[in-house]
């Protein structure tokens, strides 16, 4: 984001299944039985000579359908043996009529409900770590009293359990407010702690051209230098400071210029609160392109040096915080311009992992509004 006098602007489940009838009841079973009764008049039974002779035919009937079908079982056995293409023939035929046959129909399994249906896999069987206790760890602890940034993640294991613990609520000795830690989210939900936090030690980029004060912190500095040495040495161009660290008062003014242009609901696009500002932190810096003098950041997206720090920023620890399309989590337009320092260990997990915003990378919700 620019200083009031340069300022800044940025581009704007399926239903299915049949439904079963339902199953007659008993009731409904003799009704049906009594209706069937009075279709015509009741069949009278046979004299009893008649019954005899029935008799003997049906013995008959089933002598001879039995010594059939052992003829029949002699025949297929005989082809089964003697000629297996006439047996393809009968599967066949015998497939044919099974095919004609009704079939029965499989029902899915009912919906189970309770603690089963709402069993997950654990994050292990799908790869992903689960989340250390860091703050159970005594390394993490030492760390967090007496060592650097650096040395809390390197205790953690590493970039990726450090931001598994985090997003997932394990690691609440890990503060996302607290406006000295390079973790540091500062948007529209989350104010820095202090609020009128002011960065020491400050210092300016060497070798690095600029259009205002470019002061930001002494260790953001020394990054600055060294992407902007390899963005020359790679072809991309040069690449100057158009505004570092501001602090609380500074952004009072700052914001109150762009209310005063824009209105509230437009500024609130294009600059930060008081007290909500990554500028104020020292990790923001806006940068601009400075092959024949330095240009404005409005012209700094689609220039080479912007799609060189779009594809390498993270090598030196920082990352684009306002990406294209993502006005709905951070709640600013695109600004290809500003950088955040996150250092060299989250910026390389935050490019491999293909996180757009520091919200998603940390598990916090969007933040496209202010609370109040």
């Amino acid at each position: 984001m620019a200083p009031p006098t340069q300022h800044e602007t940025r581009r704007s489940r399926r239903e299915g299944g049949a439904v079963s009838r339902p199953l007659p009841t008993r009731r409904e079973l003799r009704e049906r039985g009594s209706a069937d009764a009075h279709h015509g008049p009741a069949e009278q039974p046979a004299p009893a000579v008649y019954r005899r002779r029935r008799l003997v035919a049906g013995v008959l009937a089933l002598v001879l359908v039995g010594g059939a079908a052992l003829a029949v079982g002699g025949v297929v056995s005989g082809m089964t043996t003697e000629a297996p293409e006439r047996t393809d023939a009968v599967a066949a035929l015998i497939g044919d009529a099974r095919a004609d046959a009704p079939r029965a129909t499989v029902l899915p399994a009912p919906a189970q409900s309770g603690q089963a249906a709402a069993a997950v896999e654990p994050d292990a069987a799908r790869g992903e770590p689960a989340p250390a206790d860091l703050c159970g760890d005594p390394a993490v602890s030492e760390a967090l009293a007496s060592g650097s940034d650096a040395d809390v993640i390197a205790a953690a294991g590493g970039a990726e359990p450090f931001r598994v613990a985090v997003a997932s609520g394990a690691a609440p000795c890990i503060d996302l407010h607290a406006a000295g830690r390079t973790w540091v989210v500062v948007n529209k939900l989350n104010a820095l702690d202090p609020i009128d936090y002011w960065p020491e030690p400050q210092a300016r980029a060497e070798g690095v051209e600029r259009t205002s004060g470019g002061h930001m912190r002494a260790d953001v500095a020394a990054a600055l230098s060294q992407l902007v040495g390899a963005a020359r040495a790679e072809g991309a161009g040069e690449i100057g400071v158009n505004s570092g660290f501001r602090s609380y008062d500074r952004q009072v003014s700052t914001y109150r210029s762009y209310v005063g242009q824009l209105g509230q609901r437009n500024a609130d696009l294009t600059s930060a609160r008081p007290g909500h500002s990554e500028h104020q932190t020292g990790l923001a810096v806006d940068i601009v392109a400075c092959d024949a003098g330095c240009g404005t950041i409005e012209r700094f997206g689609g220039m080479a040096q912007s799609e060189w720090v779009t594809a390498n920023a993270h090598r030196f620890g920082f990352i684009v915080r306002y990406g294209d399309g993502d006005t709905a989590i951070t709640g600013y337009e695109y600004e290809p311009w500003h950088l955040r320092f996150i250092g060299i260990d989250l910026a390389t997990r935050y490019a491999e992992g293909g996180y757009r915003t520091l919200e998603d990378f940390f598990g916090l919700p969007a933040a496209p509004e202010y609370a109040g």
